[in-house]
């Protein structure tokens, strides 16, 4: 082999070593730059970092209740995580909640509520009556039951003394609604609990009617039980209601030695109370004036008036 072929076989060599050398390092990469993938990782969580401490300072400034917490509903608020509101934040009325049943209407007058009862009890009072009356045996009067509540407008709230026939003090509440016209109960509650509902009209009267008409059945409120004739309780709360005419604007009512209560008129009914002191045997003197002051009704010419006590 002369040496011109010699030296083209160490150059070809040569050439092979570095062509597979380049191959080598095609195979298999030089190994990764790891302090400069660390160095822009830090650098990613110190920006993410900043980011968060952005939206925390802002979410601070906002005032509580000013926001709702977004679920992933298409940006509608969660129904997991509605704050409260702060306790600066103005307040709306008080309503009812969808599930509570409406109330009867108030009183005309403050004077109606007596003896500390007030308005919220009176109207759970006759609530417990008309469940009660629902529960044990539908009354049926007109073809109509008692109804609910929110048909009535409470016109008097007093306390009851209790007697033999029926022990225990508890509380009257009468209420009225508008049909039938004259209609009314009379709810009796002790202990909280409903004792008895006494339901009513006085629409027509009878033929010698005047332009006012006492409950006919207004003895519960003013009179005890005749078990117990002559040997009352003392002092004992009264109560006297009836319906008036529009022609009548006063009504007077006396009771035992008591000087005469103006009546309170009340969308067609007149609603009178007061303290009996000492033992009766006559009903509650009624009265009723017109405009011009001139009597015109009279319980002791009122034949169809029960003036003695039984």
């Amino acid at each position: 082999m002369s040496g011109t072929e010699e030296q083209g076989d160490v150059e070809f060599e040569e050439r092979m070593r570095e062509l597979l050398a380049e191959d080598a390092y095609t195979i298999r990469p030089s190994p990764a730059p790891y302090p400069a993938i660390r160095r822009r990782g830090l650098a990613e969580r110190r920006r993410r970092a900043a980011v968060t401490g952005a939206a925390l300072a802002t979410l601070a400034a906002v005032p509580v209740g000013a926001y709702a917490v977004a679920g992933g509903s298409g940006g509608r608020a969660s129904d997991t995580a509605a704050p409260k509101p702060s306790v600066s934040a103005p307040r709306s009325p008080a309503t009812a909640s969808p599930g509570t049943p409406a109330g009867p209407q108030q009183p005309a007058t403050k004077g109606q509520l007596l003896d500390g009862i007030t308005f919220t009890q009176a109207a759970d009072g006759l609530r417990k009556c008309l469940d009660r009356d629902q529960l044990s045996a539908p009354t049926a009067f007109a073809g109509q039951d008692l109804g609910e509540a929110a048909d009535y407008r409470i016109v008097l709230a007093i306390r009851s003394t209790g007697d033999s026939n029926a022990p225990g003090d508890g509380m009257y509440v009468v209420a009225t609604k508008e049909r039938p016209a004259g209609f009314r109960v009379i709810c009796n509650i002790r202990s909280g609990t409903a004792g008895g509902i006494n339901s009513g009209t006085n629409e027509g009267g009878s033929p010698e009617s005047g332009p006012v008409v006492p409950d006919i059945n207004g003895g519960k409120l003013y009179q005890e039980s005749f078990l117990d004739k002559g040997d009352w309780k003392l002092p004992f709360r009264w109560g006297a209601v009836g319906t008036v005419e529009p022609s009548v604007t006063k009504v007077t009512v006396s009771y035992g030695d008591g000087d005469p209560v103006t009546a309170a008129l009340d969308h067609g009914w007149f609603v009178a109370a007061g303290i009996l002191r000492q033992q009766v045997t006559l009903a509650p003197h009624i009265k009723g004036y017109d405009t011009t002051g001139k009597l015109v009704y009279d319980s002791d010419d009122d034949t169809a008036y029960e003036r003695t006590l039984p």
